[in-house]
C-alpha cells in the first residue's frame, strides 16, 4: 500500500531544518519501508522550505507512523503538523 506523508513546519524553521538535515537524510537511508518520492515543500517563492513530502510503500499506516515518529526533523520539533494518508496510485507517468 502507498502512503503520503505531508508535514508542515512551525514558522521560522529553515535554520533548524538545515542544522538537522544531515541526521534526517541519514535516518531516511535506514528506512525499513520503501521511499518512492521525498523532498521539501516550499513557500510560493519556490525556495523557502516550509515542510516535507514523502510517498512511501509500506504494509501498514502504523509502520509509516512509527518511522516518522523517529525522524530527526520530528524529534527536533520542526514539523508543526504531520498528516499520513493512504494513497491509491492511478497514474504514474515516470
Amino acid at each position: 500500500m502507498n502512503y503520503i506523508v505531508y508535514c508542515l513546519d512551525h514558522d521560522e524553521m529553515v535554520d533548524k531544518r538545515l542544522s538537522n538535515y544531515d541526521a534526517h537524510k541519514a535516518y531516511l537511508a535506514t528506512s525499513p519501508i520503501k521511499t518512492l518520492v521525498s523532498g521539501p515543500l516550499t513557500a510560493l517563492d519556490n525556495q523557502t522550505m516550509i515542510g516535507s513530502f514523502f510517498l512511501y510503500e509500506a504494509d501498514s499506516i502504523e509502520e509509516v507512523q512509527n518511522f516518522i515518529n523517529e525522524d530527526p526533523f520530528n524529534r527536533a520539533s520542526i514539523w508543526k503538523t504531520i498528516d499520513i494518508r493512504p494513497f491509491l496510485k492511478r497514474v504514474d507517468n515516470r
